[in-house]
Order: structure tokens, then C-alpha cells, then sequence
């Protein structure tokens, strides 16, 4: 039966708290802690001697925190799932740790049940991201996009329909899917994407798409 339960090691410098996790997820048959690491250090050196199914990882921590952990462990690892559980519910953070490969992030406060479930949902390959997480993530990412396109304007000159197609030209969208996705005929978008080869002093369109991501 052991060999069956979901694996789990809990990185949090707070002794006491990965106790307390310890404690709550080992009330279930289905979950057994393999043991705590302190840092990201600590929790590579314990999954060289035991490999866990998931890692509840703690975001602030002495030497490696967990931003950098996730992103080594997701490297070694690749099936190993990481949850971020942390609580700062900062949008850097939480961009941060799902873009290294976390398959989920948590705020320290959430319930017993609820975090029981949160493993067992991101072994079986869920995204783990409360209502609350997911506002914070969408509210960035808004920021993100502003951000790209501010920045393409000022540089450029760009109109608002060529900054939407020039970052579709940066993320590798044909003339004709560029066509497609915003109903224009390919004659109009061969015009636009001429009028940026034009702004961006570009002879093609390797040369403009290098030039998009000099300034994005």
C-alpha cells in the first residue's frame, strides 16, 4: 500500500510550519511525507536520496529561494510537480514561479482539506490556482501586454494595428494565420507588415522581428 501513496517533500525555512504541513497532509492514507528541507539547496541534495511525486515549495528562503528551486528541480525532475506555497500573494512571485514550472500556487492560509486536495489535484497534473491567484495572474499579465505595446509605439511609431501584428510576427504568426486570426485580406496585411519593415528599419522579416525583440 505504501508503495502506491503520493510522495511528497515540503522546502519551507520555517521549521515549525513544515512541521505543521508535515502533520496535516500525513491525516491522509493517500499522502506520505518523505521529509522538510529548509531551502532549495537542502531539497536538491534530500531528492537525490529520495524522489518525491510533489513538492510543496515555500517562495522566500535563505541561499535558493524557491523561484530558482522550482527552475532547477522542473530541470532535473521533469515529472516531479511543484507547488508554490507561500504568503505573499505578489503577481511577480506567482509569474515568476509558474513561468520556471510550478504547476500551482497556494497562500500559507489555506485550509487543511483544501490543501490536501491541492496535492492530490497537482499529481494528477492539475493547475493548482485559487480564484484569487488567478485574478492576480490575469491582472499582470494585462500589465504585460500594455507594457509590449507602449513599448512598440514609442519606438516605432507604430499604429495600434501594427503593434497587434507585429507581436503576432514576433510570436511566429504566418502572413496568411496573421490574415486569419484578425479577418483581414493578405494583400492588407502584406501592406501592414511592409509599413513595419519600413518603421523598423528592416530589409525583412527576420530583421524586423529581431528589431520587435530588441525593445520588447
Amino acid at each position: 500500500m505504501a508503495e502506491n501513496k503520493i510522495k511528497v517533500l515540503i522546502v519551507d525555512d520555517q521549521t515549525d510550519l513544515a512541521e505543521e504541513l508535515k502533520n496535516v497532509l500525513e491525516t491522509d492514507a493517500c499522502l506520505t511525507v518523505l521529509g522538510t528541507a529548509y531551502d532549495g539547496f537542502d531539497a536538491l541534495k534530500k531528492m537525490q536520496i529520495s524522489l518525491p511525486d510533489v513538492v510543496l515549495m515555500d517562495i522566500r528562503m535563505p541561499q535558493m529561494n524557491g523561484v530558482v528551486a522550482t527552475q532547477r528541480i522542473k530541470s532535473e525532475y521533469p515529472d516531479v510537480k511543484v507547488v508554490i506555497l507561500t504568503t505573499f500573494d505578489d503577481s511577480d512571485y506567482i509569474l515568476n514561479a509558474i513561468n520556471n514550472g510550478a504547476s500551482g500556487y497556494l497562500l500559507k492560509d489555506i485550509g487543511s482539506a483544501a490543501l490536501i486536495d491541492a496535492v492530490k489535484n497537482a499529481y494528477q497534473g492539475d493547475t493548482i490556482l485559487p480564484a484569487k491567484i488567478a485574478r492576480r495572474i490575469a491582472d499582470a499579465a494585462k500589465h504585460v501586454a500594455a507594457d509590449r505595446e507602449i513599448k512598440l509605439m514609442r519606438s516605432f511609431g507604430l499604429s495600434d494595428r501594427e503593434v497587434e501584428i507585429a507581436l503576432m510576427m514576433y510570436e511566429g504568426f504566418t502572413n496568411r494565420q496573421i490574415s486569419s486570426a484578425l479577418k483581414l485580406s493578405e494583400g492588407t496585411t502584406r501592406n501592414y507588415v511592409s509599413s513595419i519593415y519600413i518603421k523598423t528599419d528592416s530589409e525583412n522579416r527576420a530583421q524586423a522581428i529581431e528589431a520587435i525583440r530588441a525593445v520588447l
